[in-house]
């Protein structure tokens, strides 16, 4: 029995491992706990290993890759064709087993460690953006029902809040003053967690090389460059920023104009939405 092609469908705990033959014919159905992974695959001839793109994938690729076999990754949208009945965790296994085979089928890049670690602090820092515009909405409602009105930003709300606060002509009773003056002084801490995952950023993307020259397309900055580097594999023989072409693999786009305007994070922070898992 030559197990040629498996579909492994991931979990927390329990994996459903499906594998065929050079024929195509199942030979391999079986459950795996988390602790049994490795034993089992370290035993086994290489061959070629589909999974999809999604919790810990990316480990599990690394991992499996190191016992000699060809690891692929999907997004799970192109496997979900490929599911013959209900779905569970034996079809989805036995899905991902034949859409790994396929001739056109379109896979993920396996990130390594330090891609997934500074992608991991770019969500932390996006986290907190979005946490912060939800405080800084927050105490600017609170404050219009007492007919304050705050100017949208940041800004304002930290500049105008202490003023607020010593105004003792305003009608804003103790008990809210006291509410405002925590909720804002969370605000500065939220702000200064986005700031010092920001220097961490720069810090990554000044010693990467290739964020660096990507940074050069106008439009793109240190946060951008850095986002797009760690997602996505770069050109290692570009000499210069106007000579990449950004679309071919992953972009709508492939000029590096148009490409910084798909990829150029937006205002609020976010990771860029074209690139893939």
């Amino acid at each position: 029995m030559k197990i040629t092609t498996i579909g492994i469908d991931l979990a927390k705990e329990v994996f459903q491992i499906h594998g065929v033959d050079t024929h195509g014919k199942a030979v391999l159905r079986k459950q795996l706990r988390r602790g049994e992974m490795a034993k089992f695959f370290i035993n086994i001839d290489p061959c070629l290993i589909g999974m999809e793109a999604c919790g810990s994938a990316h480990h599990w690729a690394r991992k499996l890759g190191e016992f000699g076999h060809t690891v692929r990754l999907m997004s799970p949208q192109f496997v979900k064709p490929y599911v013959k009945t209900n779905k569970n965790d034996m079809a989805d296994a036995e899905a991902i087993c034949e859409a790994v085979s396929r001739p056109n089928m379109r896979f993920v890049q396996i990130k390594n460690v330090e891609q997934q670690a500074i992608l991991s602090v770019h969500r932390a820092r996006q986290g907190f953006v979005k946490t912060r515009t939800a405080q800084g909405n927050q105490i600017r409602g609170l404050l219009s029902e007492f007919g304050i009105v705050i100017p949208q930003g940041i800004n304002a709300i930290t500049k105008r809040v202490p003023e607020m606060l010593e105004d003792a002509e305003n009608g804003l009773p103790g008990t809210m003053r006291q509410l405002i003056a925590r909720l804002t002084d969370n605000l500065k801490e939220m702000d200064r967690q986005v700031n010092e995952l920001e220097a961490q950023i720069r810090t990554w993307h000044n010693a990467n090389a290739a964020s660096r020259k990507l940074a050069e397309i106008p439009g793109i900055g240190p946060i951008t460059a850095s986002a797009i580097v760690a997602t996505v594999e770069m050109p290692r023989n570009t000499r210069t920023a106007g000579s990449w072409r950004l679309g071919s693999a992953w972009c709508p786009s492939n000029t590096p104009a148009a490409a910084s305007r798909h990829c150029s994070a937006s205002a609020s922070g976010e990771i860029p939405i074209c690139a893939p898992c």
